[in-house]
């Protein structure tokens, strides 16, 4: 299963979300409108442009949110690597089979049109999103 996944995106811990995507915008990526995710507790961006990566903003709403310790410890960084999968749960078993911590269970994530994702932790590869097909964003 797990040689099914293949790359969907790579989320970016910010402070700014205007500040952040106004760097890439002048180098050609097409910006979302901001989406909040009360689950994460953080409001989202998404940059877009062809034949390039996708790329997440996450800014954090207030210190609840999980994207808070990443801002302290690390500053404005590379925050997770997301995955599509066809079936969350599986892989979700299947990771921690391989040692991954489960950081966050499956839910419904607002900035990809309520699929499904979940969060993962190993520490030799850091934090993954999974997100269950279809994984199209909202923009």
């Amino acid at each position: 299963m797990l040689d099914s996944m293949t790359f969907h995106h790579i989320g970016l811990a910010v402070r700014s979300i205007d500040l952040t995507a106004a760097i890439y915008v002048n180098a050609g990526y097409k910006q979302s409108v901001t989406i909040f995710d009360p689950v994460q507790n953080v409001n989202i961006c998404w940059l877009i442009k062809e034949n390039m990566p996708t790329v997440e903003l996450l800014a954090p709403v207030d210190e609840t949110s999980p994207v808070c310790k990443s801002l302290e410890k690390n500053g404005v960084s590379p925050y997770h690597t997301c995955y599509v999968v066809n079936d969350i749960e599986g892989a979700v078993a299947d990771l921690r089979k391989m040692k991954y911590i489960v950081v966050s269970k499956p839910v419904e994530a607002p900035a990809i049109h309520n699929s499904k994702v979940a969060f993962l932790y190993n520490k030799n590869i850091g934090l993954i999103e999974l997100v269950e097909e279809p994984a199209e964003v909202t923009f």
